[in-house]
């Protein structure tokens, strides 16, 4: 939950903190606060190339701008509070519909389609206050005679929109969909106490921060994060060995034959093979947290375990992964012949049986897989253990984890673990 709440909840406590009087900014400084955030989340957006926050914060900006014009314009009640209530529709599900926006930073496809959107919804909003639009949507609009009585479609649209993005944080855990909730929330506070003046000023500029913060949050989570398996990447392994103490234990994971499964099933099948181990290897017990050190190799650390105390969780490790299988839908293009051999099945079959291809479960078109993993397993008793020696002995445990027959676990001092082998599958 920390990434949920953390910087958001904080920069929106902030912005709340000035309904008690403890912190009342002027008028101008709460302006400079919109526009500093806005910039600067508009330029990290860009140098990163997010070009969804980079529209969202553009919306963010159109809708404050434009109720600011029209508390200072000489346009009729009704026209105000209907274009008040335009902006409080379309920008909860302006925010839903950027969400969606391909990943592929500033081209022309790419931002066409929210500039085409913002078109259509300025003349939309200019024909809904036209006067005599006004007089014939009136029973529709349900406007309330002031601007801080939010009317039930304009709250339901944001309570739509904040359970669309809660949802999809705990789908996804992207920072992009955290900060997009709590954006969400702050303009629907800075609404619902008017869309302009101080306080509704602070609450724009709180979603305004909020989304800057995530451009920077997202940076974090891809430098320390591997982007394939989701695991903390080996920056964040590397960092954690800098705070261990004694006494701590090391596990060094690896998928047997993952070369073999890449060059019999190709990448795409090697990738959600490692997607699926990291699966196993994020809900290790024991206190355990996995790292992707590259390629194939995991690391696990156990802060305040010897190896007796993580032996069992190993174990527990080992075996869900053995007995976790994948299924792939349709034919595998590496099985299909090639070269000389295309039309000649004896020599493809000579082929195949020289390159000690394993075979795999069939049902229909359906190919099932399953792979094991060894590992290697060191703990560091003394102070003056260097985490560099740790790894080595586990990387020493490993290789003869693999030298003896692979799927199982060896510790640092020779001693065997457990050991089960799978006839079929990769392994």
């Amino acid at each position: 939950m920390k990434p949920l709440l953390m910087p958001a909840a904080l920069l929106l406590l902030l912005a709340a903190s000035m309904h008690g009087g403890l912190f009342v900014p002027s008028a101008a400084l709460g302006s400079y606060a919109f526009y500093g955030a806005l910039i600067a989340g508009l330029l990290l957006s860009w140098r990163f190339h997010s070009s969804r926050i980079f529209c969202t914060l553009l919306l963010l900006c159109l809708a404050q701008q434009g109720m600011s014009y029209l508390a200072g314009s000489h346009l009729a009640n009704e026209s105000r509070n209907m274009a008040f209530v335009t902006v409080g529709t379309f920008l909860p599900l302006d925010f839903v519909v950027v969400s969606f926006l391909e990943k592929k930073g500033f081209t022309l496809p790419v931002l066409a389609s929210p500039a085409i959107l913002l078109f259509v919804q300025s003349v939309a909003a200019i024909v809904l206050c036209r006067p005599e639009t006004l007089r014939s949507v009136h029973a529709l609009a349900h406007r309330s005679r002031t601007l801080v009585s939010l009317p039930f479609g304009v709250q339901l649209c944001f309570a739509a929109a904040a359970m669309f993005f809660l949802f999809r944080y705990f789908a996804f855990h992207m920072p992009a969909e955290a900060g997009s909730l709590w954006a969400v929330i702050a303009c629907f506070l800075g609404l619902r106490f008017g869309g302009v003046g101080r306080i509704p000023q602070a609450y724009f500029a709180a979603a305004a921060f909020i989304l800057a913060a995530t451009v920077v949050e997202t940076s974090y989570l891809l430098a320390y994060h591997d982007e394939l398996t989701a695991l903390p990447s080996r920056r964040a392994f590397n960092d954690a060995l800098q705070h261990l103490q004694v006494p701590y234990s090391i596990a060094m994971v690896d998928i047997d034959h993952f070369k073999r499964c890449n060059d019999t099933y190709g990448h795409d099948t090697g990738d959600q093979v490692l997607r699926m181990v990291a699966s196993k290897l994020a809900r290790v017990s024991g206190s355990g947290q996995a790292y992707r050190c590259g390629g194939e190799e995991f690391a696990i650390l156990f802060p305040g375990n010897t190896t007796a105390d993580v032996l069992e969780h190993l174990e527990d490790l080992r075996a869900g992964i053995e007995a976790s299988s994948m299924r792939l839908r349709g034919p595998d293009r590496r099985e299909q012949a090639r070269g000389p051999d295309r039309r000649n099945p004896a020599a493809r079959s000579r082929v195949q049986k020289s390159r000690s291809i394993p075979t795999i479960a069939r049902t229909r078109d359906l190919s099932e897989i399953s792979v094991t993993v060894s590992i290697g397993v060191a703990t560091a008793k003394l102070e003056a253990a260097k985490p560099e020696d740790i790894i080595q002995a586990a990387d020493k445990a490993l290789y003869r984890a693999k030298g003896g027959g692979r799927n199982r676990i060896e510790i640092a001092s020779g001693t065997q673990g457990r050991m089960r082998t799978r006839a079929a599958g990769i392994a």
